[in-house]
This record gives C-alpha cells, structure tokens and sequence, in this order.
C-alpha cells in the first residue's frame, strides 16, 4: 500500500488523524525543525509555516532540502497572507508551491488528493533517452546509472523536457506545465529551476542538454 507521510509544523485545525483513500495510506506528523523526523518509507509531503516561534519556515525549509531524507520531499509553504513579495521569495527559494493558511487537516488532504493524481498518473515505469533514465515510480533521474540529485520542481522539468525533446518551451508554458497556474509568479523564477537543473546533469556527466533559445526559452537537445 502507498505510504503519504504529511509533515505539519503546527497542528491543523482537525487533528492528526490518519486518512485512508483506496490504495494510499497517509499518517500526519507534528513535527519541530530540531525533533526527530518520522520513518520516511514512502512519499512525504511537508506543510511548512513561514513564520514560527524560534526560526524562519525559510530555514527550515532549507534545512529539509539539505537532509538526504527529505531532499526529495514535496514541500508547501503555509503563508499568513497572500503577499506578492514573499510568494516570490517563496518560489524563488524553491518550495513546490505554497497555500494561505491557517490550514485545516481538510484543507491539506485536499491539497494532496488534488495533486497526486497528476502525478501518479505514470505512462510507463520509465523513460530513456540516451544515457539518461528517468525512473518515474521512484521519482529519481539518472545518467548512465549515476543518480543525479534534483528537487521536485528540477526533476518535473527534466521530464517534461525529456518527454518533449527538440521543443522549444517559453518561461509560461514550463510554469503551466508544472501545474503553477498562479499569474503573478515571476517567470524568472524558471531561470532559477534551469540553473540547478543543469548544474545537476553536469554533475552527473550529462553535459549541457538544455539549450537556452535567445528570447524564446529553453530546449532540451536530445542526444
């Protein structure tokens, strides 16, 4: 059965119950940046606050993407309101998204339910081009066998390219295909998610397969 755990840094109007739905189990977790993280033995998706008592949400945010077991994770920005300059920070800083809270236990299942589906909805165990393998039920890329470190946002681009090789695609159209349908997103922020992107498969000795197109967008040359 699919394992959801559910990071909170407070605790939800609604409680800590745990929600089963067809095949997905999901436990939530009240969780402080300095305790003990739960068994992570499956997907994990954290609701961070922006402002808590001893420390920045943004730091430990950070602090989540540096920790090998929540590198991967999904994570969600809770904001106090809906403030133009700290969305921005927000996304700039490489959070999956975020939500206005307070949140509810309901509020982020729902948040959940109507995110999954998109994504679990796989066309294969995987797709190859070249040296590069994107492992989709594992949420993991790599290069002739070398894993390539990405967060979500990085690894969502690398496919969507990869599932469209040899196509030119404009800051608004990769922000759509990421399902960041908000309008005021900056669209630099893309430059942001391309940069880490390519320092990753360079890294991994994929060279430079993302091609910037002057004054369109960015390409991925197909090997």
């Amino acid at each position: 059965m699919p394992q959801l755990k559910i990071l909170v840094t407070s605790e939800p109007d609604g409680g800590l119950a745990a929600f089963r739905h067809g095949e997905l189990e999901a436990t939530f977790h009240l969780w402080s940046q300095g305790g003990t993280l739960p068994l992570l033995d499956g997907m994990a998706w954290a609701f961070v606050d922006w402002i808590l008592p001893d420390i920045s949400g943004l730091e430990v945010y950070r602090r989540l993407r540096c920790n090998p077991l929540t590198a991967q994770a999904r994570i969600t920005m809770v904001l106090d309101g809906d403030d133009l300059a700290t969305r921005k920070q927000v996304l700039r800083a490489g959070a999956d998204d975020y939500v206005v809270g307070p949140l509810s236990r309901t509020a982020i299942l729902d948040r959940i339910m109507t995110s999954l589906p998109a994504e679990s909805n796989e066309p294969g165990p995987a797709l190859q081009v070249g040296g590069l393998t994107i492992d989709l039920a594992a949420f993991q890329a790599r290069y002739r066998g070398k894993h390539i470190t990405l967060m979500p946002n990085e690894f969502r681009l690398l496919r969507y390219f990869v599932e469209h090789p040899g196509r030119v695609f404009t800051r608004s159209q990769l922000i759509a295909a990421l399902g960041k349908q908000e309008p005021l997103i900056d669209e630099r922020t893309v430059d942001v998610w391309i940069g880490r992107l390519r320092r990753a498969l360079r890294a991994a000795g994929a060279g430079d397969v993302l091609r910037t197109v002057r004054s369109l967008g960015y390409v991925f040359d197909q090997s």
